[in-house]
């Protein structure tokens, strides 16, 4: 194999003599690390706007739910787009413009909360803008595929999507932190005041965008193309494909469901069993910002540790496993939303952690899937497709839950489930299935 400067020549990863694991793993890193920042920008809302009252906004229920899901929309959206884009731009752009895309809800989201009259209709407009984070997952994904054998693609997949994921759990846990200090040189940039005390609420938002410019230095100074080149009219034929609907199905089962409600969590607790719920007013009440951070880090790392389980075992077997333990899990929670007492809370909490845990099962599992049932090139596509789909997450469960009884949504949940289990036993995972993937 030969290099130049941008462009990977006569590369093959499947020939094991010419094949560079160096060059496969580095980019994986760098990428990966751009992804994290990405779903730090895709979740920023859900970590704001638990705090959005408590500075002086005035904003429902509904209204809160709505915010925190518009990211999941315009996610959808994008993922679209970018889902076209690895054959077209290549690595090294793609990681590069994102990363330098990020900060710019980031800045805008900065500047917004530090001023009560900023108008909802400003604010659901920032929230779209953060869809750019969770959008360039669908180039991400496919581009780094690019780089490794079928032999190591659920393990090099897994470790990018199960670390880039974490994203969403490091801005909501390390968002209520920042939100609690002065950062050093902002002086300028004056607290919110709330009944505890003075709040930053703008520097969950202002924090992370260093970090994302030098993500898009290391990818314009390091990263490099491999010669996978197609235009749009012929990335098209994966819709010919029955098994891009089928792992589409699969997909919004479990990184959607995952997604979506790690999104809605902190609400979800706040209505049910915290200052928002029937018991408001009493002592000890859970704080719903306390605990969001919690499922999208069980479901990112466990996405990350499955990655050598599916390539060893096979990705099916682990989707099916996924769809009934989260079909189980989602009733478990669903007997527990409308609770007589606060005390039921640790056995709601532990079944949705469980819940959490069965989805990174299953992202992994169908991330493992594509690329074995599918030819590389179509696999990538796909894999941006079903991303796409799913990641309206976000926005279906927020608006679900703003529009009808949460343990309706959550029980209608369990059964969608228990359908894709059936489907995934019937063609990938029962003995002598056609697509054993």
């Amino acid at each position: 194999m030969s290099a130049s400067p941008r462009v990977l020549t006569d590369w093959n990863p499947e020939n094991r003599e010419t094949w560079r694991p160096a060059i496969a793993w580095g980019t994986l890193a760098i990428t990966t690390y751009s992804m994290i920042m990405a779903f730090c920008v895709w979740f920023l809302v859900s970590a704001i706007a638990p705090k959005l009252n408590d500075i002086g906004f005035h904003l429902s229920k509904g209204q809160q739910y709505w915010l925190v899901a518009m990211p999941g929309l315009s996610c959808g959206l994008i993922r679209l787009v970018y889902m076209f884009l690895p054959p077209i731009v290549g690595t090294r752009r793609l990681i590069g413009y994102s990363s330098l895309l990020y900060a710019l809800p980031m800045i805008g989201w900065f500047f917004a909360v530090q001023s009560t009259q900023t108008s909802y209709a400003v604010l659901l407009g920032l929230a779209f803008a953060c869809g750019i984070g969770g959008g360039s997952f669908s180039g991400y994904m496919p581009s780094t595929g690019y780089f490794f054998p079928r032999r190591l693609q659920g393990t090099a997949l897994g470790i990018q999507a199960g670390i880039g994921n974490l994203g969403m759990s490091i801005i909501q846990l390390v968002g209520p932190l920042l939100m609690g200090f002065g950062l050093f040189g902002m002086t300028w940039a004056a607290p919110q005041r709330q009944a505890s005390g003075p709040i930053w609420v703008h520097n969950a938002a202002v924090f992370f965008v260093p970090w994302t410019l030098l993500a898009a230095l290391l990818a314009f100074t390091l990263l490099k193309d491999v010669p996978v080149k197609a235009n749009v009219r012929q990335q098209l034929d994966i819709f010919s494909n029955p098994d891009t609907w089928i792992m589409t199905l699969m997909y919004v089962m479990t990184f959607g469901v995952f997604s979506g409600f790690s999104a809605q969590f902190a609400l979800i607790i706040n209505t049910s069993y915290g200052k928002d719920s029937a018991f408001k007013g009493m002592e000890g009440l859970p704080a719903g910002a306390g605990y969001a951070f919690l499922g999208p880090l069980i479901g990112s790392l466990v996405r990350f540790a499955w990655g050598p389980l599916c390539d060893r075992f096979g990705g099916a077997l682990w989707t099916l496993v996924s769809g009934v333990g989260m079909a189980v899990t989602l009733g478990w929670a669903a007997l527990f939303l409308d609770p007589t007492h606060p005390d039921q809370f640790p056995v709601f909490l532990t079944a949705m952690l469980l819940m959490f845990f069965f989805t990174g099962v299953g992202n992994a599992g169908t991330f493992k899937q594509m690329p074995m049932i599918m030819p590389r090139r179509q696999a990538g596509g796909a894999i941006g497709f079903t991303a796409a789909v799913a990641s309206l997450g976000p926005f279906i469960v927020g608006v679900a839950l703003s529009s009808m009884d949460a343990s309706l949504w959550f029980w209608l949940c369990a059964a969608y489930c228990l359908a894709c289990a059936a489907i995934c036993w019937f063609r990938y995972a029962r003995p002598g299935a056609p697509f054993p993937g």
